[in-house]
């Protein structure tokens, strides 16, 4: 069972969570305050800024794209702690057409670099807390955490579990989204797309192993080496 203690309080974020605890397959356990997935940071309050630094933070990764940073800026910009990096080529669709998991699926298999980028931070990061995020710490945070886990060993339905905790988590922004759209088919769309159910990870995780071998195979094709599997397995596993 996922235990939801694992929320963690920032003030102004809406979908913080702490990954310790997560169960893995050789009945060891993720590490508390190692790997921490969030929504976007300049969110955050002045004390939200506080009980971030608090919590021992030594890398920020900001997965979203040039286009977002420069709209909404980041109370870390400016800190060594922070890294800025998109797992999206500016030039990249968004494949609104496709269901969720069509598109996690669809990003995974055009930038495997840029994956593998994020990755290989996360297994670079001085001792500390790990905080990845993106805008809602849902689509890019859910890839990115479901391939740091998939490395330390935690079984798929646990990674799915997981991510399914954010719908409940982002409903009522989700909610005050969807009524800013004025054009029904755009709504339903968006609506469509907001939706966490486990069974998106699943299939996400899914494809990874038969197109691509496994989350391990898919990382080390796109260079990431032993040296960096072991870093997150020893920053990750209790």
């Amino acid at each position: 069972m996922i235990d939801t203690e694992r929320d963690l309080r920032w003030p102004n974020c809406l979908n913080v969570r702490d990954l310790g605890g997560l169960p893995t397959s050789d009945g060891g356990a993720i590490r508390r305050g190692a790997l921490i997935r969030a929504d976007a940071l300049n969110r955050l309050t002045n004390d939200g800024v506080t009980t971030a630094r608090a919590a021992g933070v030594s890398r920020i990764i900001d997965l979203r794209r040039a286009s977002e940073t420069a709209r909404a800026g980041h109370p870390f910009a400016d800190d060594p702690v922070y890294r800025n990096i998109p797992v999206q080529n500016p030039a990249d669709p968004d494949h609104e057409w496709l269901t969720l998991s069509e598109i996690y699926c669809a990003m995974l298999d055009m930038r495997p670099d840029l994956f593998a980028r994020a990755i290989a931070e996360i297994a670079a990061a001085p001792p500390g807390a790990v905080v990845v995020h993106c805008a809602g710490g849902k689509d890019r945070t859910g890839m990115i955490v479901a391939l740091a886990l998939s490395v330390a060993g935690v079984a798929e339905d646990v990674i799915a579990a997981d991510y399914a905790l954010t719908e409940e988590r982002l409903q009522d922004d989700n909610r005050a989204q969807l009524e800013l759209i004025d054009d029904p088919r755009i709504r339903a769309i968006m609506a469509g797309l907001q939706a966490t159910p486990p069974e998106v990870m699943l299939e996400t995780l899914a494809h990874l192993r038969v197109r691509h071998g496994g989350a391990m195979t898919y990382l080390a094709a796109a260079g990431i080496g032993q040296s960096e599997f072991s870093a997150i397995g020893d920053r990750l596993i209790a």
